[in-house]
């Protein structure tokens, strides 16, 4: 099985839309609104709960086409078959309304905030794929880190959209900081500075 991992640019965008909209949500359709917007907007869970999926749809496309959403396609014989939300930490307006999660500004810290893969194309590798496409392009860009925030227990696939944390480890991670339900975990490039 060769997995070919894109990063999204705006001329992939009509795949990024195909995945989420007959592929990435199959068994979890409660969450199919999402379009990977929810860390791009620091507004209650209420607020949240409120939103259409129209409406990030559309905040989706416009951060692509700004610049402001990035993260990687994974394809198998050219049909999209999962995807990483991985950026400038900077631009994720959930995690910088955070205190646990703020950084010092000065510090480039890429995050990578979600894996969704398609059900049936699951538990093989494609999300590690994923974060080694994510991490080797954040090293590239010259940041000092890779920040992920694995659940610390998870009791389904959907609960592990942030990665589990084996998988970090194994990537060469640290856990960074721990809290009761989560943990930073971090992979430096040697870029700090």
């Amino acid at each position: 099985m060769t997995v070919l991992v894109k990063p999204l640019v705006p001329e992939r965008l009509d795949d990024f839309f195909h995945f989420f909209d007959r592929v990435a949500f199959i068994d979890n359709p409660e969450w199919a609104s999402c379009y990977c917007y929810y860390f791009h907007i620091a507004c209650s869970e209420a607020e949240w709960a409120k939103r259409s999926g129209k409406e990030n749809r559309e905040k989706t496309r416009e951060g692509v086409l700004a610049g402001k959403m990035a993260g990687y396609l994974a394809y198998l014989d050219e049909s999209p078959v999962g995807w990483c939300n991985a950026n400038d930490k900077r631009n994720y307006a959930r995690l910088a309304a955070d205190k646990n999660l703020r950084i010092d500004p000065r510090e480039k810290v890429g995050s990578i905030v979600c894996f969704i893969i398609g059900p049936q194309y699951r538990r093989r590798g494609i999300a590690k794929r994923l974060l080694e496409e994510a991490c080797a392009g954040f090293e590239k860009k010259g940041y000092a880190y890779a920040e992920a925030y694995p659940r610390k227990e998870a009791a389904s696939d959907a609960q592990h959209y942030h990665g589990p944390l084996s998988m970090y480890l194994q990537a060469g991670f640290e856990v960074h900081r721990e809290f009761p339900e989560f943990l930073i975990v971090r992979k430096g490039f040697g870029n700090a500075g």
